[in-house]
């Protein structure tokens, strides 16, 4: 999986999204055979040479100022995610010297310290990956309580919530709109895999969802990009029945994020919350008060 391939794969798939009578290009009711924009209509919304953006959707050009691929941007009506995410691909398209691996993932202290603090609240750590670095007891009942509450402990058991979204039948009958969840898992994973070009086992998991998952090839394949640190989602949950949460991502840097549900207060998905904070708590009063622990390393 190459930059060069992932730049021309994203332009063509978003110049065939935009419809020319969303941009003022006129067709005069003409047959088009292909969807979306031709390159060349492209080309004129965006100020350059027809031949010069052909060379660039074809990875022939490596050259591409920030102002052309803004004006790029710009004709493609991307999103704020979607520019920063074009911007990466062609840095991964450049040639550079070998980079280093990335550095193991920890949840830091100031990450468990939180979820300290969010007792009440499911919460759980995240690494780039989307693998579980550490969730407390109410994370874990809500987001995975099927699965051991140790499992973050260590790398071989440690789940990932992308290979749980596609290839888990809990967590998908946890969503009454898994299509939803899906794309917004894809399209972090997307805006990840241009940060972090050469992790090899990130895109390890990525061709693991690939071959196990029609669902996710397709909706790699259609190149949304997608920053989604907030986000509504009604969940089944088998405990407790319906609930409607906010799950937002917490982030401060280039560490593990950590994400959090919240309910609206007197709803009666803050009270089926509370249900299930009061299940957790009677199955588990000899346990630990929280998977936070040290910093652990990620693999």
């Amino acid at each position: 999986m190459t930059g060069k391939s992932q730049l021309g794969e994203f332009l063509q798939a978003r110049r065939s999204q935009v419809r020319p009578e969303d941009v003022g290009v006129p067709t005069y009711g003409e047959r088009r055979r292909v969807p979306g924009l031709r390159r060349e209509e492209l080309a004129l919304l965006a100020g350059v040479s027809a031949s010069y953006y052909t060379r660039l959707e074809q990875g022939q050009s490596l050259s591409a100022s920030p102002e052309v691929l803004e004006a790029i941007a710009g004709a493609l009506r991307l999103d704020e995610s979607e520019r920063r995410y074009l911007h990466d691909l062609v840095r991964v398209d450049r040639p550079r010297t070998r980079g280093r691996r990335p550095a193991p993932e920890r949840v830091t202290q100031a990450a468990g310290q939180l979820l300290d603090v969010l007792a009440d609240v499911p919460a759980i750590v995240l690494g780039r990956r989307s693998d579980v670095l550490a969730w407390n007891r109410l994370g874990h009942a809500l987001f995975a309580g099927h699965l051991d509450p140790g499992a973050p402990d260590t790398s071989a058991q440690r789940p990932n919530m992308a290979r749980l979204v596609f290839l888990d039948r809990h967590t998908r009958e946890l969503y009454a709109d898994w299509p939803s969840k899906a794309r917004a898992v894809v399209g972090s994973l997307r805006l990840v895999a241009a940060q972090y070009p050469q992790d090899t086992a990130l895109h390890a998991l990525l061709g693991e969802l690939s071959a196990k998952s029609a669902e996710f090839a397709s909706m790699w394949a259609d190149h949304r990009v997608t920053a989604c640190t907030v986000a509504g989602y009604e969940m089944r949950h088998p405990l407790v029945g319906s609930l409607s949460v906010i799950q937002q991502t917490l982030s401060h840097g280039p560490g593990p994020s950590v994400v959090v549900a919240t309910t609206e207060a007197g709803s009666s998905s803050r009270a089926a919350l509370a249900l299930l904070a009061q299940a957790v708590t009677g199955s588990s009063v000899a346990a630990d008060p929280a998977r936070t622990g040290s910093p652990v390393d990620a693999a």
